[in-house]
């Protein structure tokens, strides 16, 4: 005989928030682990460590503003003095981003609510998008306000300020579709950590063995374009078209055309956003 028992089920009557709230969700959810929010201790270590290193330029730079009325790192050069540890951040974070979904293979339960690829997607790269910014732009805004407090002579270079903020961003942009692109090829952590982190090396070691390569052969204009192979004197060299400020590449050397550059950075952008949809694309596909 069989029986039959009530165990409460009802129908969910409360507002449907819809895809867009799914969407923030989840790269609110994706911006959280990058800094370790809501995980144990040791998953903050590193995020807030190497925050902590990007600030402490700007903390110099104050000082030598407030004792010595001198600025200190330019605020258009300041991504590519700290470019090291920018790659080290996103080669530490943007596995905790793509690979426990993988690990876990959790993404057809995201994927059966109202939620595509591309959205997925987008979360993702957003997430790590603003990280990166608030990497860059934080120490950035640091040093601005205490050029203001210190009233250096003549007036403050608000402008250079605002141009360096928008090439975060379009840095972050860059740095997070090929970090996690790169990342999102393993579960494993750690090997997604190593691949970023050995793209990162490569190109910058490469670029200036083949710009004076180049140089020296006399193919001047050739080995201009060798350091777009770096992500930050891409950005740099965009940005000296932009705003003219000066270069700071390795010995100041010449980039190639600014328009140029600027079609290299969006085709790359493109591309690591057309390999990271793919990627997920197969993976949701298993």
């Amino acid at each position: 005989m069989s029986e039959i028992y009530d165990i409460g089920y009802r129908h969910y009557d409360g507002p449907r928030l819809g895809r867009g709230y799914s969407t923030r969700a989840l790269a609110v959810h994706s911006l959280r682990g990058v800094f370790g929010l809501g995980r144990p201790a040791r998953s903050k270590i590193v995020p807030f460590a190497l925050a902590a290193i990007m600030v402490l330029p700007s903390i110099v730079g104050i000082a030598l503003m407030a004792l010595a009325q001198q600025r200190g790192i330019p605020y258009s050069g300041f991504a590519v003095v700290m470019q090291a540890v920018v790659a080290i951040f996103l080669a530490a974070q943007a596995p905790t981003v793509v690979a426990p979904d993988l690990r876990y293979r959790v993404l057809p339960l995201y994927l059966s609510r109202p939620v595509t690829i591309a959205e997925y997607v987008g979360a993702k790269v957003a997430a790590m998008t603003v990280a990166v910014f608030a990497l860059i732009a934080v120490p950035l805004t640091l040093t601005y306000l205490g050029e203001l407090v210190v009233d250096m002579p003549g007036p403050p270079a608000t402008g250079e300020y605002f141009g360096a903020l928008l090439m975060a961003l379009l840095l972050a942009v860059l740095l997070s579709a090929f970090g996690l692109a790169l990342a999102s090829f393993t579960p494993r952590r750690g090997l997604g950590v190593a691949s970023v982190i050995t793209v990162y090396l490569l190109s910058s070691a490469s670029v200036p063995i083949i710009y004076g390569s180049l140089y020296s052969t006399g193919n001047e204009s050739a080995a201009a374009w060798a350091w777009l192979a770096n992500p930050f004197w891409l950005v740099d060299s965009v940005q000296v078209w932009l705003f003219g400020t000066p270069p700071h590449s390795i010995e100041s050397a010449a980039y190639p055309s600014g328009p140029a550059s600027a079609v290299v950075l969006v085709l790359l952008i493109a591309l690591g956003l057309a390999a990271l949809g793919l990627r997920y694309r197969k993976a949701a596909a298993r």
